[in-house]
Formats: C-alpha cells, sequence, structure tokens
C-alpha cells in the first residue's frame, strides 16, 4: 500500500516538474538512496532530476553539502537544523530549483531517549522558501521507517512547491 502511494506521488510530482520545467535535486542520510530511487523509477526523469548525494557520514554531510561543523556539534546529524543545511546545500550544489533532504535514525540501533529509532528530520526547499517535517513514527523496523520517511519527503516537496 505505501509503495503504491510513492509510485502515485512520484509519478504526480514528475508531472509537476516536467510541465513548469523546473530542477529537482536530493540528499539523503538515512533513506540511504530510496528517495532518489522512488524518483527515477520513472521514465522521463532525467528531464528534471539533477542528481542526488547520500550523505551517510558526517564528514560527507560537511564536506560534499556544506552542512557547518557547530551545526553538526551542536545539534547533531539527526536535526532540523541538518536537514535544512543538506537541503539547501544540495539544491546550491546541483544548481536546481527544488531540494529535499532526509536525515535520521531507521534503526534497529542508534537511538537514543531523545532521538528513539524512527526519528528523521525532513527538509524541502525552494529559492524562496524551506519547510521541515519531524517524522517520529517508532521503531517500526529499517525497511518500513525507510520507506515512511521517503513519502513523507515526496508529500514535504509537494508542500514547499504549492508554497511557491
Amino acid at each position: 500500500m505505501i509503495d503504491q502511494l510513492i509510485a502515485q506521488k512520484s509519478i504526480e510530482l514528475q508531472e509537476w516538474f516536467l510541465k513548469n520545467n523546473k530542477k529537482l535535486s536530493v540528499a539523503e542520510s538515512c533513506t540511504g538512496g530510496n528517495l532518489s530511487a522512488s524518483i527515477v523509477e520513472n521514465a522521463g526523469s532525467s528531464e528534471y532530476f539533477m542528481g542526488g548525494i547520500t550523505s551517510y557520514s558526517n564528514e560527507c554531510k560537511r564536506d560534499v553539502l556544506g552542512v557547518k561543523q557547530s551545526t553538526l556539534d551542536q545539534y547533531g546529524a539527526v536535526s532540523k537544523e541538518t536537514a535544512v543545511e543538506m537541503a539547501q546545500g544540495v539544491l546550491k550544489l546541483l544548481d536546481t530549483d527544488y531540494a529535499v533532504s532526509t536525515t535520521g535514525i531507521i534503526g534497529p540501533s542508534g537511538g537514543s531517549a531523545e532521538k528513539p529509532v524512527g526519528t528523521v528530520w525532513i527538509a524541502a526547499c525552494s529559492r524562496k522558501n524551506t519547510i521541515t517535517f519531524l517524522l517520529q513514527e517508532g521503531d517500526e523496523g529499517r525497511h518500513n521507517n525507510c520507506i515512511k520517511a521517503v513519502l513523507m519527503a515526496l508529500e514535504l516537496l509537494k508542500q514547499v512547491m504549492e508554497k511557491d
């Protein structure tokens, strides 16, 4: 069921991007390429999807996406601030109109009392607006946590597009 929702949302977004001649990029951490895969599943995605960075390590977040070391030190990799800097970094790096990012704790380990397994920060941005969402579904298993984050990332992307 959730896979069908992801496919449907991905097709809707593709139609919008193609109609409006806009470009998209993604920065993923916890979703590990699954967000990009949901986008490129559709033929024609190369017309608007410029690429994605899977920045699993803090070093990649910092050195490739431009996340400030001070942000990582103060808020951690799983934070609203890091998600925003990841999205804005890939938007700039790949020179796109829109970007979306994911950073979180998919599980089964790695959680804490403050940031339990299933905690995912998502940011979507354009050149004008940035919106964020904290997904906290609990530990529903690594696969389920990941695909729920992908679905929410696509939804948040739609919301920032509507806001523009």
